[in-house]
């Protein structure tokens, strides 16, 4: 006999109570210390460090609560980008943070490991190739899910330099760390993902600017409406297939992304 709806939610939250799903908080904490991206210096003003100011803790400005306010751009830490982000979704009416559709926030998600390529290589860069190989191994993307890449770049955060990892060379335009090439991108839009995310400040890899077209994450996914998520944490203890992730923005009005909270949903065993 097969469950009802009201079966299955019961036995899911059952089953989140025993801890027989166990969450994973996939995000990097935010605050004055969070590594902030750096556009190139012709490009417009950059996103300031974000800043928490405190309105009163238990004093004479109040003396029963505590609270604070906030300084901080859109894509800050561990982040959504919503289709309007990039000039290629810009004609989305559902591509804004208070308009997309969020029945497509919560979805099953592949993690595709690449943390021993990126430790040895910071640029370096997932191929079609290679995800086709990963879904020999572990299995077929379908349409509607997350795909994020893992690569431990997290390790890195508590250091802005070695986070951003900034070219050197102050006449080079980017940084060094791992991203999907134009034709990964086009190869998972193609099996229907709804959103793309990675480890680092960006979706996109490091060196991105340089490619054709340039920043290829951004200007595919957001091209197709998709989703793309950045600075996620904790994908080494996400299996390859099997887990669900949440990632939902705030609801900003015309937002054309949002810091979030990341949590998947991991079954033990």
């Amino acid at each position: 006999m097969s469950m009802s709806s009201n079966d299955v939610l019961a036995n899911f939250g059952a089953m989140l109570m025993s801890g027989q799903i166990k969450v994973v908080d996939c995000t990097a904490t935010l605050g004055p210390d969070t590594p902030i991206l750096r556009l190139p210096e012709d490009f417009a003003t950059n996103t300031p460090k974000v800043e928490i100011h405190r309105i009163s803790e238990y004093d004479v400005n109040g003396p029963f609560f505590a609270w604070n306010w906030l300084k901080l751009g859109e894509h800050s830490g561990t982040h959504f980008d919503a289709p309007h982000h990039w000039i290629t979704g810009k004609d989305f009416e559902d591509g804004y943070t208070d308009t997309l559709d969020v029945q497509r926030l919560v979805a099953p998600v592949n993690v595709i490991d690449c943390s021993k390529e990126a430790a040895e290589n910071p640029d370096f860069l997932l191929t079609a190739d290679h995800v086709k190989a990963w879904e020999v191994e572990h299995g077929e993307i379908s349409p509607g899910e997350w795909v994020v890449m893992r690569t431990d770049w997290d390790k890195r955060s508590h250091d802005e330099e070695l986070f951003l990892n900034m070219d050197p060379d102050p006449h080079e335009d980017g940084s060094h760390s791992p991203g999907p090439t134009t034709e990964c991108v086009d190869y998972l839009l193609s099996k229907g993902i709804v959103g793309w995310g990675s480890q680092c400040i960006g979706t996109d890899a490091g060196m991105a600017g340089k490619m054709s077209p340039p920043y290829p994450a951004h200007n595919y996914l957001h091209r197709d409406n998709c989703f793309g998520l950045a600075s996620l944490v904790n994908l080494d203890q996400l299996p390859p297939k099997g887990a669900i992730l949440m990632a939902a923005p705030l609801k900003i009005e015309s937002g054309t992304g949002s810091p979030i909270r990341a949590l998947a949903l991991v079954p033990k065993g």
